[in-house]
């Protein structure tokens, strides 16, 4: 329900505007990997009739002061030019992780220049909004700052299908292949219990 909302907004900003709803600016989708993560955001953009932007949190590292910060800057310039849109960012943790934690405090300009960024967004243009996705499967590392109000402040866990789930996918992934009639797909999805969605393709 919280993603037909997103949706619905990225259809219809107008309207959210009159009645006064601020909408998340940040989508936070958790789980295990091999779950469809990037799939899903994908899908998201493909309902909502949005472009799709998607990156890597690795992309903005660099070794060189002000060179991450930069290619942040210039993805979100990207991003607003093609507004209304999805903007997915996978692998976040890799950027945005703890400042507390010493290992990581290189990337804090990308951590200010990300903040930055979104909270600046949908402010100058409010009729062709951006939404922003990271993906991670590491949240509990994630900075504080990242996950305050205004900014991800929308967490969805994408965690591994469960039985009925594995049933279909099992189905899609064998309707491309030729099977024996004697495959079961059921019983395969019975005995598959935790497995993600990559393994089970």
């Amino acid at each position: 329900e919280e993603i037909r909302d997103i949706i619905h907004y990225l259809q219809n900003p107008h309207k959210y505007q009159e009645l006064g709803i601020k909408i998340s600016k940040g989508i936070l989708f958790d789980g295990p990997p091999g779950n469809g993560k990037t799939l899903f955001a994908r899908a998201v953009a493909g309902e909502a009739g949005c472009s799709f932007l998607e990156y890597s949190g690795p992309e903005f590292q660099s070794p060189l002061i002000g060179e991450g910060a930069q290619k942040i800057r210039e993805a979100f310039k990207q991003a607003r030019n093609q507004a209304p849109c999805i903007m997915f960012i996978d692998e976040i943790d890799s950027i945005a992780a703890n400042r507390d934690n010493l290992q990581f405090a290189i990337h804090s300009e990308i951590i200010n220049q990300l903040l930055c960024e979104i909270d600046g967004f949908n402010q100058q243009n409010p009729d062709k909004p951006v939404i922003v996705i990271a993906a991670t499967n590491r949240s509990d590392a994630l900075d504080p700052a990242i996950k305050r109000p205004g900014r991800f402040d929308l967490h969805i866990t994408i965690n591994a299908p469960d039985l009925a789930e594995r049933i279909e996918l099992l189905k899609f992934y064998g309707s491309k292949v030729k099977l024996d009639p004697s495959c079961d797909l059921a019983a395969i999805a019975e005995i598959t219990k935790g497995r993600s969605c990559a393994e089970l393709a």
